[in-house]
């Protein structure tokens, strides 16, 4: 039985189907969350009382008389320091997922048992007992463990599908930029020549470990002759590696945004070291992946019963396809699997 209107992505080493189901779709009502009040308190002043903050004078003073002296004794034991705070409690008026959302992304560089204990520590006083709390808290980090791989399933269907030829990283220079004008001015320039050369390209926001200086690193697809000019070759020195290296630099990117590095993507095995590179922020930072447009997950394609090698998944809901299928479109034959063939295919994500 032919399979159509099928979902077709590639694994990094087989196509696989996932078949198209009828299913009646509705909107999922989403609870309604309690706002709670968070109380943050600045940190305390300790006030000296003016005798203490004259202390030159009582040195350079006479010795006074048994009576007087007997007097400051007294006066100076009842102005004892006093540790006071004059500034207000700050409250917010938030969520407790925003509260775990914060709680989470500050504790990202800690173990996960660690980052637990933390969290239920810092929730607990918006709850009724700590078995309630931490019922909670297993609950958002089963979701935040559910997303993260949701997202890397995602990035890594995406960048099976497209041809990526170059790894790039721009970095940031304060002489020419702020953080907040590079990271806009570099998204606007990448756009434009996503939208008129062709580009395209997927990556993730970061920062050096010593010096916290702002990367962006990117797999980029790159026509031929779509290259602004010009590129240099720098020998320059790697400080990971600790030996000289030979980078090609772009003078158009350089001179506008810092320093750009350009290395050619040649083989598979340098494709899965980009890719790695990019999924570890994912995990430890948290940060967001940045996709360019026309960068789909599947393409659409019906699949004939002699294309199909076996179902497999749950409950053999997907479909393993041999590596020359055939494509069609609402009944035409597009022809065998290539990647000029899946660029006239419908696209989905």
């Amino acid at each position: 039985m032919p399979y159509g209107e099928t979902k077709v992505y590639f694994d990094g080493s087989h196509f696989i189907a996932i078949p198209h189901t009828e299913r009646p779709t509705r909107r999922r009502p989403k609870p309604v969350e309690e706002i709670i009040t968070v109380t943050e308190t600045p940190p305390e002043t300790t006030l000296q009382s003016k005798e203490e903050s004259a202390v030159t004078d009582d040195v350079i003073a006479p010795i006074p008389l048994v009576e007087e002296h007997n007097e400051q004794v007294t006066e100076q034991a009842d102005s004892t320091p006093q540790t006071v705070n004059d500034s207000p409690k700050i409250e917010r008026k938030i969520t407790r997922k925003e509260l775990f959302n914060e709680l989470y992304q500050d504790s990202l560089s800690v173990k996960k048992s660690e980052r637990r204990k933390r969290i239920i520590a810092a929730m607990l006083p918006y709850f009724k007992n700590e078995t309630e709390t931490a019922y909670y808290v297993d609950r958002n980090l089963e979701r935040k463990k559910r997303n993260l791989i949701c997202r890397r399933i995602r990035l890594s269907r995406k960048i099976n599908l497209q041809d990526f030829n170059y790894f790039v990283t721009f970095t940031y220079n304060d002489a020419l930029h702020t953080e907040v004008t590079f990271k806009k001015q570099l998204k606007c320039t990448l756009s434009h020549f996503c939208t008129r050369k062709g580009w395209k390209y997927v990556g993730v926001w970061e920062r050096s470990p010593k010096k916290q200086r702002l990367h962006f690193h990117g797999l980029f697809d790159i026509p031929d002759g779509t290259m602004p000019p010009m590129m240099v070759e720098v020998n320059d020195y790697n400080f990971n590696t600790h030996r000289r290296q030979i980078t090609h630099q772009n003078t158009y990117f350089n001179d506008r945004f810092g320093r750009s590095d350009f290395e050619a993507i040649k083989d598979k095995s340098t494709l899965g070291s980009a890719v790695a590179y990019i999924m570890k922020y994912l995990e430890k930072t948290g940060e967001k992946i940045v996709y360019s447009k026309g960068l789909p997950q599947y393409f659409i394609s019906d699949i004939m019963d002699e294309d199909i090698i076996c179902p497999f998944g749950m409950e053999d809901k997907k479909l393993l396809l041999y590596d020359d299928f055939r494509c069609w479109d609402e009944g035409v034959l597009m022809g065998n699997v290539s990647k000029s063939v899946i660029a006239q295919m419908r696209k989905s994500n």
